[in-house]
């Protein structure tokens, strides 16, 4: 795909979220562009709460929302200079910073290995990783569990090309484990959490001793550098709701899940697994990420070898 070409489905995306899909009069405008995605994750609960808003008006700053289908979309917005800062998993930057985006790495959430899993049909003869080889696994390409589905197999002893990929967004996905398309299915909460619950699927690996499963909250280089107040004022908040959703699952579960539209025992599950604390990137987790970048420049999955630490966000201690 091309660069217009993804600048227009961009685009697109934003006007159907009443969103002014031009290049930002960046200094002028004082709006926080957040793009997030579609499941929201606690960014949600800031969201309908105007959390965020709350903190930076005293900044002189307001706040606009823009929902994306999965991580690549939303790094395309900030990318083309319609979002400042949005949450993603630990793949989507690498296959960005790959492809030439200027983005940096603001912060993260610990590591929770726990939200995702290799999973298959409550019936299936799939019991082991080493079941796979020759099957039909669907996954989201260029999403988190990209890396969890690489260190299963590598662990187990196949190879990456000893299963079929199928690349499918989650809906699809789902659509297609249901209905008996493909053996297995790696997914990450909440639709891990709706699948065990409704469905039954049975888990075979999650991420635990295979992949950290880290979320990065990505921001352009422009608002790092010109604006870092700004991000560090939204990273306090996300950690502050985050701190809240930690101690009140329940609660949280039952304030969200309406907004998510699922059971109110998915969204419990998702957050009772989950590991909360969102801080700036440390030396350690960057040390993780380039391990997940060289694995897929290993496979040839992305066009070149990066260097992480290229889009570290370099700000004053």
């Amino acid at each position: 795909m091309t660069r217009l070409s993804r600048r227009t489905l961009v685009s697109a995306a934003l006007l159907a979220a009443g969103v002014a899909a031009a290049p930002r009069a960046f200094a002028e405008d004082k709006v926080f562009r957040i793009a997030y995605q579609k499941g929201g994750g606690i960014l949600v609960l800031l969201k309908q709460r105007g959390t965020i808003a709350e903190k930076l008006k005293p900044l002189g700053w307001s706040v606009s929302w823009a929902e994306f289908p999965a991580g690549p979309q939303l790094l395309e917005a900030l990318n083309v200079g319609v979002a400042d800062f949005g949450p993603v998993g630990e793949a989507p930057p690498i296959f960005a910073q790959a492809a030439g985006a200027d983005i940096v790495y603001a912060g993260s959430d610990p590591p929770s290995p726990k939200n995702e899993a290799i999973i298959v049909p409550k019936d299936s003869p799939i019991r082991t990783i080493a079941d796979l080889k020759g099957k039909r696994v669907a996954l989201n390409k260029g999403s988190n569990v990209h890396y969890l589905l690489i260190q299963a197999l590598e662990t187990n002893g196949l190879a990456y090309g000893d299963i079929e990929s199928v690349y499918l967004p989650p809906a699809d996905a789902r659509a297609a484990f249901e209905r008996g398309a493909v053996d297995a299915w790696v997914i990450w909460d909440p639709y891990y959490a709706a699948a065990e619950l409704s469905l039954g699927a049975r888990t075979i690996a999650d991420g635990t001793g295979l992949a950290p499963n880290v979320s990065f909250y990505i921001a352009t280089r422009q608002i790092t550098e010109r604006h870092a107040d700004v991000v560090t004022a939204a990273l306090a908040t996300i950690d502050n709701a985050e701190a809240w959703v930690r101690d009140n699952p329940g609660k949280a579960a039952a304030e969200l899940a309406p907004i998510y539209g699922l059971p109110v025992e998915v969204v419990e599950r998702f957050f009772t697994r989950s590991i909360f604390g969102a801080h700036r990137v440390d030396d350690a987790t960057l040390t993780g990420q380039q391990k997940v970048a060289d694995a897929f420049a290993k496979l040839k999955l992305i066009p070149k070898p990066i260097n992480v630490r290229d889009a570290a966000w370099k700000q004053p201690a």
